[in-house]
């Protein structure tokens, strides 16, 4: 017993070393795509200006001024205004910040409420996995959009029920995703050593398979929050969504609809801020996934 003690822990050095490697190579990797690095610096511009809105725009980004409806970008608003006389410079780094709360939220809430029934999932396998996958299989049958919109409906409209119904909608992807990692690794050698000298499962889990599946749930996390701020711009251009007079890039792109033909770069600007954030964090991602995982380095 007191062999197969130390050989164990001797896997377990063997694979925090391993890990140790993996990590390395991978940022290595990371830094020569420049892809990813160009995802990188949009992503931290994106988020600079959320965090330091207050600085960049003094003001109110709510107040109207209609007399200076729909005026043009120039020296006195950069970016122009909106049908109320809002600065959209304004309104676009004030509703980064709401796109970044969403994000964050979402992911977290997939994060919180996937991870661990992958894992459980995975692990167990059985009667567990089988339930699990079948209620997971009722929640893939609809389009990621299409469940977030009917939870909306659901739930109401506003900024917590809009992180709550897309983050609902993410679960699914992160319970198949950690499944189908925790059934690679939970056949390695090191896991039956664990297992053989009766070692908890939830020790088993937390050490020795959490750990080893984290590359894929952080480039999942990178890609996911882009879809989120995606799909927070499409609820708030159905007008359920992030509701008025909150700035957010969606519900501006659904008031400027009625404008776009006269004064375009209503739409425009709050468009381009869209592009960016979701282009930066889905570059970034690939850049992750082509660095980190294993699937793809085969």
């Amino acid at each position: 017993m007191n062999d197969i003690y130390i050989n164990t822990k001797n896997n377990d050095d063997d694979t925090a070393e391993d890990i140790k490697s993996s990590s390395s190579r991978g940022w290595a990797k990371l830094k020569r795509n420049k892809a990813a690095l160009v995802g990188g610096i949009f992503l931290l511009i994106y988020i600079g200006c959320a965090l330091g809105a207050p600085v960049l725009f003094r003001g109110n980004p709510s107040a109207p001024n209609l007399m200076h409806s729909l005026s043009p970008p120039g020296a006195e608003y950069f970016l122009g205004t909106d049908e109320l006389g809002r600065s959209i410079l304004g309104r676009i780094l004030y509703g980064s910040r709401v796109s970044l709360m969403i994000a964050v939220g979402v992911v977290g809430v997939g994060l919180i409420f996937g991870v661990p029934v992958g894992l459980i999932s995975g692990y167990y396998g059985g009667k567990t996995d089988f339930i699990i996958q079948r209620f997971t299989d009722m929640m893939l049958a609809f389009p990621g959009f299409l469940l977030a919109l009917a939870l909306v409906a659901i739930l109401g409209v506003g900024l917590n029920n809009t992180v709550i119904s897309i983050g609902i909608s993410m679960v699914p992807m992160y319970i198949r995703l950690v499944r189908g990692c925790v059934l690679i690794v939970r056949e390695e050698v090191y896991v039956e050593a664990a297992r053989a000298i009766g070692t908890k499962d939830r020790h088993i889990i937390l050490r020795h398979i959490l750990p080893n599946v984290l590359a894929p749930i952080i480039v999942q996390t990178s890609l996911g929050m882009g879809t989120a701020i995606l799909f927070a711009a499409g609820l708030g251009f159905l007008g359920i969504g992030v509701q008025p007079p909150t700035p957010e890039w969606g519900s501006m792109l659904g008031s400027a609809r009625a404008y776009m033909m006269g004064t375009p770069h209503v739409a425009t600007f709050p468009g381009i801020a869209i592009f960016l954030a979701v282009l930066s964090f889905n570059l970034l991602g690939d850049g992750l996934r082509d660095a980190f995982d294993p699937r793809s380095r085969i």
